[in-house]
């Protein structure tokens, strides 16, 4: 898979210094989780999901899962399963890009049940367009049994297929179970290390348990309940080692126009020096002006990608994920020296702690490979505006 692939030559060359890389879906598990990016939810109910999947990804969407679980009505799971299977039977790797395609399971049984029903029975060696499964409410206790359905079906197709738990379960979210808890999913996760691609924060249910449903005003770092629970994740699960796994960010749910009670998020400036302050306003309307923030937020955590379910949200995500000349540099001048100390930023606007900074250092060049690098100059305005098609 690759990034930015739907933009026109002319404007990769205006934009980037240094292009995304095309990604090897089979190849490193890092590299991997980093350029998920946004990652795109459609129900499996959905008449057109075959055109839908393949139009997305034509759109630059390198991450898509088809849900089998909160998005489907339990009258509807036996025609929505059908219809997965039917949609994944039909759907061609180069269909879709390369981009990685994803089920979201209620059960481990229906991990077996579609791997089973896409192992084809003519000889054919082609594979399908499955990526792997995601993994709702993922406990230490009901985990092993998904994970180990995975593995078995990496083996009856021969190749590797991809686990991403979400964690969204009471015993993860309540402080009284939260630390052995995550201690337990870290040893599990840890026992099938070269298959879990990523961990997913379902911030939705964890509202759901005190009755919360954050405001489109506010961020998901505004609800403290919530907030308090992703930093107690990444402490245990986003450590810079081979402790670590990429810890992915919450879903942003909203996408419609609505009166706004408080200021909106995004700075006037930057699209008055790009004359794009009509831009900004079609992005306050819709509310992207919070997501922008939130996805800010999400870095400055220590949280990589974010979970989407409207096609508006994949760019300003996407545009945010370039890295910037700027941060570019700095991490090549941190990684020049393997010696410490402090060094003045060439931009002469920060320090550059050779030590505290490696770790930061080190994910920027593996997302510059994702996302690519943008040439000085080049903001996320710049990115965005091609993006969303201004």
């Amino acid at each position: 898979m690759q990034h930015f692939r739907h933009l026109d030559a002319a404007v990769l060359d205006r934009l980037f210094l240094h292009l995304p890389r095309r990604i090897d879906t089979s190849g490193d598990i890092t590299t991997l989780a980093t350029a998920l990016g946004a990652t795109l939810y459609m129900p499996a109910t959905r008449s057109d999901l075959l055109e839908a999947l393949v139009r997305r990804s034509g759109e630059g969407v390198c991450s898509l899962v088809i849900d089998l679980e909160d998005a489907v009505a339990d009258h509807n799971l036996e025609s929505a399963i059908t219809n997965t299977v039917e949609t994944l039977e039909k759907l061609n790797p180069s269909d879709v890009f390369g981009s990685l395609v994803f089920v979201r399971t209620r059960t481990p049984e229906q991990i077996r049940r579609i791997s089973d029903a896409l192992i084809p029975r003519d000889g054919s060696t082609t594979p399908s367009a499955l990526t792997g499964f995601v993994i709702p409410k993922f406990t230490a206790a009901g985990g092993r049994a998904f994970l180990d359905e995975i593995s078995g079906a990496s083996v009856a197709h021969g190749r590797r297929l991809l686990a991403m738990p979400v964690l969204e379960s009471p015993e993860v979210v309540f402080r009284e179970t939260r630390d052995a808890e995550l201690v337990a999913i870290r040893q599990l996760l840890h026992e099938h290390r070269d298959r879990v691609l990523a961990v997913r924060i379902g911030a939705t249910d964890m509202c759901g348990m005190f009755g919360i449903r954050r405001d489109r005003d506010l961020t998901i770092y505004d609800v403290r309940v919530v907030a308090d629970v992703i930093s107690a994740i990444v402490n245990h699960l986003g450590r810079s080692n081979d402790a670590g796994f990429i810890i992915t960010g919450p879903v942003w749910e909203y996408f419609a126009d609505h009166e706004r009670m408080f200021r909106p998020l995004l700075r006037q400036t930057p699209f008055a020096e790009q004359e794009a302050v009509r831009f900004r306003q079609q992005l306050v309307s819709h509310d992207l002006d919070a997501l922008l923030r939130e996805v800010t937020l999400d870095r400055a955590n220590g949280i990589a990608g974010k979970t989407v379910i409207h096609p508006s949200h994949v760019a300003p995500v996407h545009a945010l994920s370039a890295v910037t000349h700027e941060e570019y540099l700095d991490a090549l001048d941190i990684l020049d020296s393997d010696a410490g100390g402090v060094r003045a930023s060439g931009f002469g606007n920060k320090m550059n702690e050779l030590g505290p900074h490696r770790n930061w250092a080190k994910q920027t060049i593996v997302r510059a490979e994702a996302f690519g690098v943008t040439n000085e100059g080049i903001t996320f305005v710049d990115l965005l505006t091609e993006l969303a098609g201004r």
